[in-house]
């Protein structure tokens, strides 16, 4: 069963709660970094992406860039906008969407369940990207972004965060500059502190990463290089334990996650659509924006026109977890047999975007001559994922995209 516990968070004074929280490191470059902190001298991302106060030309993994990040952390706990609480608690972080709302607990996950498969993951993860977090937790001694995992739904956990929101008010309550909600509790009584992590440890057997796989590695690993480090060590220590925000599995919906490629692999664009006739019932759509309608159906935008690509049957295996998966349809049949891109992970043929940027991204890149096709995806679902995370498979890169994004420094895991 699942170990999530509650810990002392460090964190901001409710006035500068929402200059202090950003978005998590790895969806922005040093130059978005830089104009986000703009006019916030508190800014988490002093932190989290600390070359923004380094010359331009610093390297961003360079031992300066790290020093900037301990000297920052340092400074922002002597200033007072970051303070730890005197007990351990959880804490409730809700994020609001398009008039839709999700609830989730901010705990600890175990290091343990990491290593033993009781957290459960969906996607392979680059020791390069590892490792960058990895050292930027070592030297700060902390977790100071949480990760996204999710959780088959309890009514009794539910019901206790029912009643809080809506009996509490809330520490922290703001909208942010991309106009979504964020809105967190503290749960101060032992009582019900108590109760969530024994409902956690009798009622759900595992939990899954949704969002940010390399994150919860580094995480993960600095726990088990502590763990060697100290070979005498009981099991209770903070680096034992990583900052998670536990969602139920029945408020998520995962958003489309599409690509667009920058050449046709020397075919014209007729040429394409002609080779694609094989494997697809093809209907332009004109000049209007297409968006895929049901699993198995996908938009191409080319030349100036969508058009509607619905596999054929006997194209794909439903039966199969992956083989079911649009983004292994669009690969199998598509980027690696027409357009040669082999590689997902590595090709620069090849970029990805998320949906909550919408089609007209699409468009806008390949009208602009930077790209040549693009291609929309329908969702994977949230029980997709689970039956591939249950049976042990791998998704494709790039499979999933998940919105809003969590803010960091709401709360802070001191790993001692």
């Amino acid at each position: 069963m699942a170990v999530v516990k509650p810990f002392r968070g460090l964190r901001p004074p409710r006035a500068i709660a929402k200059d202090l929280a950003c978005l998590p490191y790895d969806v922005m470059n040093t130059e978005e970094a830089t104009r986000m902190a703009k006019g916030k001298e508190c800014s988490l991302l002093h932190i989290t992406r600390s070359e923004i106060d380094l010359p331009a030309e610093t390297d961003t993994h360079s031992e300066e860039v790290y020093n900037k990040s301990v000297e920052n952390f340092g400074k922002w706990q002597k200033k007072g906008w970051l303070v730890q609480d005197e007990k351990p608690r959880f804490y409730i972080y809700a994020q609001t969407m398009k008039g839709s709302t999700q609830y989730g607990i901010v705990g600890c996950a175990s290091v343990d369940d990491y290593l033993n498969g009781v957290i459960k993951k969906h996607e392979l993860t680059r020791p390069d990207k590892e490792q960058d977090r990895m050292v930027h937790i070592r030297v700060n001694n902390a977790n100071m972004e949480p990760v996204f995992f999710t959780y088959p739904a309890v009514k009794e956990i539910d019901d206790i965060v029912n009643r809080i929101v809506s009996t509490e008010k809330p520490e922290y309550d703001f909208v942010a500059e991309d106009g979504f909600g964020h809105h967190f509790w503290v749960v101060k009584n032992p009582v019900t502190n108590k109760l969530i992590e024994n409902l956690f440890a009798e009622k759900v057997p595992c939990t899954y990463v949704a969002d940010g796989h390399h994150r919860t590695a580094a995480a993960a690993l600095v726990g088990k290089e502590k763990r060697e480090m100290k070979p005498s060590y009981n099991g209770t220590e903070e680096f034992n334990f990583f900052l998670a925000v536990h969602f139920p599995d029945n408020q998520l919906r995962i958003i489309d996650y599409n690509r667009t490629i920058k050449d046709l692999n020397g075919l014209a664009p007729q040429e394409l659509i002609t080779r694609l006739g094989s494997g697809f019932i093809i209907e332009e759509k004109g000049s209007r924006i297409y968006k895929p309608k049901k699993l198995h159906n996908f938009s191409m935008y080319i030349d100036g026109k969508w058009y509607s690509l619905t596999a054929k049957e006997g194209t794909y295996d439903d039966n199969d977890p992956i083989g079911v998966l649009d983004v292994t349809i669009l690969t199998t049949q598509i980027l690696s047999p027409v357009l040669d891109i082999q590689d997902l992970r590595r090709s620069k043929r090849i970029d990805f975007i998320g949906g909550i940027r919408g089609l007209g991204e699409l468009k806008k890149r390949v009208d602009s001559g930077e790209m040549k096709v693009a291609f929309a995806l329908y969702p994977v679902s949230m029980k997709q994922l689970i039956t591939i995370a249950d049976s042990g498979n791998i998704m494709p890169p790039k499979s999933t995209w998940f919105e809003p994004k969590l803010r960091s420094g709401l709360v802070i895991h001191l790993l001692s």
